[in-house]
This record gives structure tokens, sequence and C-alpha cells, in this order.
């Protein structure tokens, strides 16, 4: 707990919460259909942490287990109000209505909701997505005018909405990868970038220097670079502004943060993993440029190397074989499936193998993930937070770290991690070890 053993002074949750998309498709709308259908009592909020999950308070004796937003004081869904940009100018009925995720009954139940977000003009370049050509866009002549364009924008929807309050999460598509360069290393020099039209700083790095300047809670969707840079860390720790990424954990990385961790735990070695997937939404389209895929890539491989530990357990991982495809595939539209095939080896070295086949819909499972980053990044911003919010690594295939430090993927510890935290926060002792209580948190 603390240590005077009192809560930390969290600011209530009043007026509106605003929700920022930067990105109008398959995932933004899908999660904008959603909330209006729990809003309506239409659906119960599966999937999601903040409003089904709940939280172990004490011993196990004392059966003291609240929901999560019973415990946290997170804004109310009722308070919520949601805006978008995006390179196209459909509205979000018609964005959803291409993206394919809906059926014809909840499309058009939510019409409504989705038809009343028209979204603001997209800072885009091509270079960074090749394979979209979105129109819809702002101009201006250095990146600095567009981080500023951007920050008109959140100042114009909070005067709309009646925002009181705001968080931006990066729903939009993978950029071409980029490693870490001088403009991203400083403020000063990131700032001189944005004056003068550096090529290394991409559209995503934009939206984020001008979420953090406006005092924007921020969450980077997808593996870009992004907020992930020494730059707009020192600047989100300057401004006090909670971050965190990147790239939602959905789909078959959320299922080897699943299954590595028994492995390991059972002592299990492993020779081989092999992924491959097919997907045919915009996600899939912009994945099929190998630019963007290096992104991808780099995302998936980085999960099984912090789990198994293999300098830890050389003769069980020293030599894994890791493999990861994506195939676009257009007429599986947003039902992706994953296949797995896993080599491995037990007692005197015996061959075994493990087969998976997810069919799984990518929107579904990262709408819950806007829904949980979004209330708790303004959780986090109203306790006083700021700079990188490790706690919410939970959410992600590449979870952003602190200098220095190597990221957690095992989902079962970045679940204790989430919850302790929020333990802390509240003034509660956190579980500090495992064993059978860790699985009653």
């Amino acid at each position: 707990m603390t240590p005077t053993g009192k809560a930390i002074d969290v600011a209530k949750p009043e007026g509106k919460l605003g929700i920022l998309l930067v990105g109008l498709g398959a995932i933004s709308t899908t999660f904008i259909a959603g909330l209006d259908a729990i809003k309506t009592g239409r659906t119960k909020p599966f999937g999601s942490l903040t409003q089904m999950g709940t939280i172990r308070l004490g011993k196990r004796t004392e059966h003291n287990n609240p929901h999560l937003n019973d415990f946290v004081p997170l804004a109310n869904l009722e308070d919520v109000v949601v805006g978008a940009w995006d390179i196209f100018e459909d509205d979000g009925y018609v964005a959803a209505s291409k993206a394919g995720v809906l059926n014809t009954t909840d499309l058009e139940a939510a019409r409504s909701a989705l038809a009343a977000i028209k979204p603001m003009r997209g800072a885009f370049d091509r270079e960074w997505v090749k394979r979209l050509d979105g129109k819809y866009i702002k101009t201006g002549k250095t990146k600095r005018d567009l981080a500023n364009q951007i920050m008109d924008d959140i100042k114009n929807f909070e005067k709309q909405s009646g925002a009181a309050r705001t968080v931006m999460v990066w729903c939009a598509s993978t950029e071409v990868f980029t490693p870490m360069c001088d403009v991203h290393k400083t403020l000063a020099n990131f700032e001189k970038g944005l004056d003068e039209n550096d090529p290394k700083i991409a559209p995503s790095m934009i939206y984020a220097y001008a979420a953090i300047k406006s005092g924007v809670p921020y969450a980077n969707g997808a593996p870009n670079l992004s907020v992930d840079t020494p730059a707009l860390q020192e600047l989100a720790n300057e401004h006090r502004v909670p971050i965190c990424g990147k790239d939602f954990k959905t789909g078959q990385t959320l299922m080897k943060t699943i299954l590595a961790p028994g492995l390991r735990s059972r002592l299990l070695g492993l020779n081989g993993w092999f992924s491959t997937n097919i997907l045919g939404n915009r996600d899939g389209e912009v994945l099929d440029d190998p630019g963007s895929f290096k992104s991808k890539e780099e995302s998936k491989l980085s999960v099984l190397d912090t789990i198994l530990q293999p300098e830890i357990n050389p003769d069980l991982y020293g030599n894994v074989y890791h493999k990861v495809r994506i195939n676009y595939y257009p007429p599986r539209g947003d039902a992706k499936e994953g296949w797995d095939n896993i080599d491995i080896f037990g007692w005197m070295g015996y061959p075994m193998q493990i087969k998976v086949d997810f069919l799984c819909r990518d929107s579904i499972l990262a709408a819950p993930l806007v829904l949980d980053l979004a209330l708790f990044l303004d959780f986090a911003k109203r306790a006083k937070l700021r700079g990188i919010q490790e706690w919410l690594s939970y959410y992600f295939k590449s979870p952003m770290v602190g200098e220095g430090l190597y990221p957690e993927h095992n989902l079962f510890i970045q679940e204790m991690k989430l919850k302790n935290t929020l333990r802390y926060i509240m003034g509660e002792e956190p579980i500090t070890h495992l064993g059978t209580e860790y699985y009653n948190m």
C-alpha cells in the first residue's frame, strides 16, 4: 500500500469524458456501435475489464470481490462522448457498413449513434501507409501546422460536445516501420523536425504531440513508433500526461501470451512456433505492404523471448524458431483466422505438437480494449500520473516501458500488475506473491 496507508487523491470524474479516435474504421465503428448498445441495454459489455471485471480486496476468506468500476472512480459510460478523425469523409454509419464487422440488425440499431460521428480531416502522408489513398486530409506548410490544426480540433470538439476531459486513442492503420532516429531522441530535436518537415516524423507522432500538448492522455493501438520515443515521453512528463502503447493485444498474440506462460510453468521445451494469419479488412490490406508488415512483425516477434527468457532457460528455449506471417485475403473480411503450429518437447526430449486455429474477429476483440484504455487513462490523469503507464501493458502486444526495463508479456503477470496498481492508488494492500491467491485476484 502507499507509505501512509492512505489512498492517492483522485479527482472525481465530473462532467463528460470525450474519447477521440484516430481512424474511423472497423475498430472505431465497432466500438461506437457497442457503446451505444451497452448504453441502451441491447447488450452487456463483454470483454471489458472496467465494466465486467472484479478485483479481490483483503484475504480470500473475506470474500470481498467488488467490480472494478465500483472500486475505482471511473467515468460513467453515460458521460462518454466520441469524436474521430479519418482520411475518408464517410460518417460512422457508412464507415461501419463498409467495414463489414456488424450484422444488419446491430448496424441498423446503432445507425443514429454511428451517423452522428462526422470525422474531422485526418493528418496523412501516403509514404507511411502506402496501400491507402485518402483525400479527406489536412494541409499545411509544415508538420507543426498539422499539429496545431489537430490541437484546434481537440478544442473545438470539447467545446461542441461539452467534454470536460478528453483522451485520444490511435485506432488507425499500421505505419511503415521506422527505427529510432535523432529527431525522436529529444523534444528539442522533435520540435525542430516539426518546423522543418522531417521525413522521419510520422502522422501518428503528430497526433501524439498534439494530444500531449493539449493535456490529453494518448494510447497507441498500432505497432507504430508513435509515442514510444524519448522526445514525446519527455513532453508527456513535462505536461503531466499519461501515455501508453503499443499495438492492441488481440487475436494470435493474445493466444501466445496465454499459452507460452503455461509451457514455461510446466518446463516444456519449445523448438519452434509458426504463426500465420488470413484477414481481409483494411488492416489486412495495409499490412500487405512490406513496410507496414515490418512494424507488425516486430511487435509480434517480441512476445516469446520475454515470456520464455531463453537466456535463463537455454536448454528449453535457447534455440526456438519463431516465424510470423500475415496474408491479405479479401473474402475473409474482419473475421481473421490465425493458425499456430507449436513444436514442443518434454521428458527425455520426446517431441509433441500443439495446433491452434483461432477464428476470431479483430474488431470485436479490440473494441473493449478501446473502452478500457480510455477509462483507465482518464483515471490515471485524475490520479496525477504521468508518462508511460506500464500497468496498462495488459492491453498491448509490444508494451512501452521505462528506460532500461524490458516489457512484461505474460498476460497473467500483466493482469496482476494492473490490479495491484489500482489497489495501490486506492490505498489497498497489493497481492505480492503468486500461488493459489494469484488466481483469485
